[in-house]
């Protein structure tokens, strides 16, 4: 029999935030026995894509994220979401090194991190009303 859990957590966009997010996760995944590697990889993208949607989809602005996050079996589904300004050319925001906020010393490797260390990376984003990235990583069997 599979294991099938879900939790969805809404949190305000601001950057102190970004720890509460990595944690919720971890917390929640706990009980099927994450490898460290897995847990810091998961934790990595989710801190990723929590920053993107805090610095580049709300720009400064309060605004809500929403973290939902599943598993069956071993397999982790993550969707972070905001309603923030979107991404017009999403294959351009997922080109390693480009970065939308130079000002502010970013390193355009936030997709890449998250493709990196995870199993599965989608975006879908609308310019004006938000970006959803949904991610997945099949955690192993621990033997």
């Amino acid at each position: 029999m599979k294991n099938k859990n879900s939790m969805t957590v809404t949190f305000s966009s601001l950057p102190v935030n970004e720890a509460f997010a990595r944690m919720a996760v971890s917390a929640f995944i706990m009980p099927l026995d994450p490898t460290v590697s897995e847990i810091t990889d998961i934790k990595t993208a989710v801190s990723e894509a929590v920053t993107n949607s805090i610095i580049h989809g709300y720009d400064g602005l309060s605004g809500d994220i929403v973290l939902l996050c599943s598993y069956e079996g071993r397999e982790i589904y993550i969707e972070i979401s905001d309603r923030g300004r979107g991404i017009a050319d999403i294959k351009t925001a997922m080109t390693p090194l480009y970065t939308s906020r130079p000002e502010l010393e970013r390193s355009g490797l936030g997709f890449t991190v998250m493709e990196t260390f995870m199993d599965s990376l989608k975006v879908e984003s609308l310019p004006g009303e938000g970006t959803k990235v949904i991610m997945s990583k099949k955690l192993s069997d621990g033997e």
